[in-house]
């Protein structure tokens, strides 16, 4: 008994991506150089590259003033610290992430130096903040004055904070 197999039926090959969505033209108010003749698709991976720089979406983002912690207990605690690394006392690596590599190379320089002169019977003396001075020149940025006490004397510190990647970052440090 012999049976007929039927033929082998070929069909077209399945559609892998969904139906294109036509984007606004410059004369309907978008941003997009395309014709409205090209869909755009969104595939595996929705990125549109041509819209920004590798320094806009990869670079420091900014971060307004109001979405970070209070400036003036930040600035307090931050000179505390920056004083303490000046004096060798505390290690610079602890300041790095919240200054800028400026910042923290007089920092870190002035803390090395610091901690070669200080002899081993030196005792390290306390620094303590006694007022904090701020102002708001712009939405992402605070400018301080920080009075404390650095052993015997009685000093005062500037500092420039600007809210970059949800933090505060010294970005100018001067020391009276």
């Amino acid at each position: 008994m012999t049976t007929t197999a039927s033929p082998l039926q070929v069909l077209p090959a399945p559609r892998h991506t969904p139906p294109g969505v036509p984007l606004p033209t410059h004369a309907q108010g978008g941003r997009s150089t395309r014709t409205a003749a090209t869909p755009y698709v969104q595939d595996a991976l929705a990125v549109d590259f041509a819209a920004a720089s590798d320094e806009q979406v990869f670079g420091p983002q900014v971060t307004r003033a109001h979405e970070l912690p209070d400036p003036r207990l930040w600035a307090a605690h931050i000179a505390q610290g920056l004083v303490e690394v000046m004096h060798g006392v505390r290690p610079p690596s602890q300041v790095m992430r919240w200054t800028t590599p400026e910042v923290y190379a007089v920092v870190a320089r002035r803390g090395s130096r610091a901690g070669r002169r200080r002899t081993s019977s030196g005792a390290a003396h306390r620094t303590r903040v006694l007022r904090v001075h701020v102002c708001e020149p712009a939405d992402d940025v605070v400018e301080a004055a920080v009075v404390l006490v650095d052993g015997g004397r009685v000093r005062a510190l500037a500092l420039r904070l600007v809210g970059r990647d949800h933090r505060w970052v010294v970005e100018a440090l001067q020391i009276g």
